[in-house]
């Protein structure tokens, strides 16, 4: 539930950050004429995210085990490697990426009035789709679809009001350690999905291996004990990984680790005035 509940606390305040900007840009232009289009497009990204989720939750349940195994094998990769893009591209743009929003709307301004719904579907719908499919690959792997379900829904409605907060100017927050560190956590669970989305294809018959154990950790960390069933929730602990499991689990950390500390740290170089936020100035 916790791993859950801030995947949707970071993905739902990028997304909040997003529309506090593009909102926050055309009452600066005072164009708020143009704001139920911009509501438009937001509001057609929210519902295909939402049927994105749908459809993965209950669309699978026809197959038969061969098949939903490979399928949650094949998404549960899919969804580590665009969360894992969605962070690096995070920490690169994060800097222009107010710049780069109003950029484009100042294009659908200057052309048909359907640019601005779509804009607001584009820099909504790529996060709610993520969103969406990286939060069914960690209710899946965890096993426990309605408190994961649970933690993911109070994590989004918090980062709601968080960013109407920033938004108001009433919450100043640094934003780039907060990305900093739940993109860290994000890479952990992220590595315990790949593993699980390995196992899944394992039992499918997809890949070699399965069955041979790599290790056993039962006796130390039991799977039904608290702590156990913690660390699973969390980071899809599994007391007997396969090799498969267990390599793939430990080449993404070392690779993928630190190359995001190189890229976060890039970022944070060059001299900035200030990381908190203003009312009608939002940075990310």
């Amino acid at each position: 539930m916790l791993a859950n509940f801030l995947i949707g606390l970071r993905e739902g305040l990028e997304a909040g950050l997003v529309v506090g900007i593009l909102v926050a840009y055309l009452n600066k232009l005072s164009r708020r004429d143009v704001l139920p289009r911009l509501w438009i497009g937001i509001g057609i990204a929210i519902g295909i995210s939402l049927a994105v989720g749908a459809i993965l939750t209950w669309g699978p349940y026809g197959l038969s085990f061969q098949a939903q195994e490979i399928l949650g094998g094949a998404l549960s990769i899919l969804a580590v490697g665009l969360v894992t893009w969605m962070i690096f591209w995070m920490a690169r743009h994060s800097r222009a990426l107010k710049g780069e929003l109003q950029s484009k709307l100042d294009a659908a301004i200057a052309g048909t009035g359907m640019g601005i719904v779509v804009v607001g579907f584009v820099s909504v719908g790529r996060e709610g789709v993520e969103t969406a499919l990286f939060i069914w690959a960690s209710v899946s792997s965890t096993g426990n679809a309605v408190l994961g379900t649970i933690g993911a829904v109070l994590g989004i409605l918090v980062s709601i009001v968080i960013a109407y907060l920033i938004y108001r100017g009433l919450v100043r927050i640094n934003l780039s350690r907060f990305f900093l560190w739940t993109g860290l956590f994000l890479i952990v669970v992220a590595a315990g999905v790949l593993s699980y989305g390995i196992g899944d294809l394992q039992e499918a018959g997809v890949l070699p291996g399965n069955g041979q154990a790599a290790y056993s950790l039962a006796t130390v960390i039991p799977p039904s004990s608290w702590y156990g069933v913690v660390l699973a929730g969390l980071f899809n602990y599994t007391a007997e990984p396969t090799w498969a499991r267990l390599i793939a689990w430990a080449l993404y950390l070392a690779v993928v680790t630190p190359l995001f500390l190189r890229v976060a740290s890039a970022k944070a170089r060059p001299a900035a005035p200030s990381h908190s936020t203003q009312p009608g100035d939002i940075h990310a």
